[in-house]
């Protein structure tokens, strides 16, 4: 990662190999192991949308202390928090930030020592490493001061606002905004068999779950595989609402993201990726544009594969999931429909010519009755977005063999 040379590992001197040689063979205590770092949470940065109003929070933050309370995805023996400003129309700038485990006393954070920081548009900052053991699937509280005008630029999230400087209490009300963190690392004292990012829509960001409750499928698989295979597995989720794989809108393009939430992350091993119906669905206040091809969405996740496995980095395709709770008539417009574009889509993913390897989500959520529909309560009103009870299914329908096999078997129902 750029700026943050901890991450880098070089090559053992001759001389230091030496004297570990020779203080095993004399029996004088062995130099300890390299710590290493991985992403433990990931938001991905997107443009400011000027939804918190509809949201209930205020659509600008000026004078207010932000706080995020971040699910762990791997236990921790120090954490560094990453300050995103890469996709922001003015300097943020932060007037003090602060981290703690969720019931304790928070720490400062500090950035080359200094507590007062401003990050230019387009710009990032990674916060000093602060020791603090974290468990895995622990809540890390995170504050940020923001005394000047500031438009978050980071995806739609649960946070709390404080005015002034001063952290929201843990009874101050939850809403739905964009947060100021794009990722924390964890320093852990080994590599896990697998580090795990979900990039995606909102189906895999968890937008339509329950606010603050963590029940995105990436979350509760990772829970999952934590549960039985500790330490194992790192899953952290990259998705972001309304996005699509070959075309910008609310959020930069899928493939376009790549270098900033994957490639820049420490320690990534796989990436999950399911998208493509914002791209291919028939838009407009009529509904009367029909979206893109085929053609173009599997150009995008070709595009995308081959950027990622360049990087040693396996890819699992998701295939796509059903869209309907019940049967909606589209405009008479030439060409495939919406649902017939996702089963073409579809079978490319499972044909195994473009990914490593395939998670069948639609069979996940498919209705065993209905056949191409969302099944009955694992769905929101609008029959469209996967529920707590969706996502948990799509969760439990992944084999831990697809990232990492033999290094467990967690159990499935």
């Amino acid at each position: 990662m750029a700026g943050a040379p901890f991450l880098r590992r070089r090559p053992a001197r001759p001389l230091a190999a030496l004297l570990v040689s020779l203080s095993v063979a004399l029996g004088a205590p062995a130099v300890a192991a390299a710590q290493v770092w991985v992403p433990s949470w990931l938001a991905s940065p997107m443009p400011w949308r000027n939804e918190a109003a509809a949201n209930g929070a205020p659509s600008l933050l000026r004078n207010v202390t932000l706080r995020q309370d971040l699910l762990m995805a791997s236990a921790a023996t120090a954490v560094r928090v990453r300050f995103s400003n890469e996709l922001g129309e003015a300097p943020l700038v932060i007037g003090r930030a602060e981290a703690g485990l969720k019931g304790e006393a928070a720490r400062p954070l500090r950035f080359g020592g200094a507590t007062h920081l401003a990050i230019p548009p387009g710009g990032f900052a990674l916060s000093d490493p602060l020791a603090l053991a974290v468990p895995a699937y622990a809540e890390l509280v995170v504050s940020a001061y923001l005394p000047e005008e500031t438009r978050p630029a980071v995806r739609l999230g649960p946070v709390r606002l404080a005015a002034g400087d001063g952290a929201p209490a843990d009874d101050a009300p939850l809403l739905r905004g964009q947060g100021v963190v794009s990722a924390v690392l964890a320093e852990r004292p080994s590599a896990p068999a697998a580090v795990i990012v979900a990039v995606g829509d909102s189906i895999t960001e968890g937008g339509s779950t329950t606010l603050g409750a963590h029940r995105a499928w990436p979350h509760q698989l990772g829970r999952r595989l934590e549960d039985a295979c500790p330490g194992a597995f790192v899953v952290v989720n990259a998705g972001i609402g309304g996005n699509m794989v070959a075309s910008h809108g609310r959020s930069p393009s899928l493939v376009s993201r790549l270098e900033r939430d994957v490639l820049a992350m420490p320690g990534v091993t796989h990436v999950v990726l399911m998208a493509g119906l914002n791209d291919v669905r028939q838009k407009g206040p009529a509904r009367d544009r029909p979206g893109a091809g085929v053609d173009e969405v599997a150009a995008g996740y070709r595009q995308a594969a081959q950027a990622l496995q360049s990087h040693h980095i396996k890819v699992i395709g998701g295939v796509l999931t059903p869209i309907l709770a019940s049967p909606v008539a589209e405009p008479a417009i030439p060409g495939p429909t919406t649902d017939d574009k996702r089963r073409s889509l579809n079978a490319l993913i499972r044909q195994g010519a473009i990914f490593d390897g395939v998670i069948d989500f639609e069979a996940a959520l498919d209705d065993p009755v209905r056949p191409g529909r969302i099944r009955a309560g694992a769905h929101r009103e609008d029959g469209y977005h996967p529920n707590d009870e969706g996502h948990r299914l799509m969760a439990e329908a992944i084999d831990a063999d697809v990232f990492a096999p033999d290094t467990c078997s967690p159990s499935r129902p």
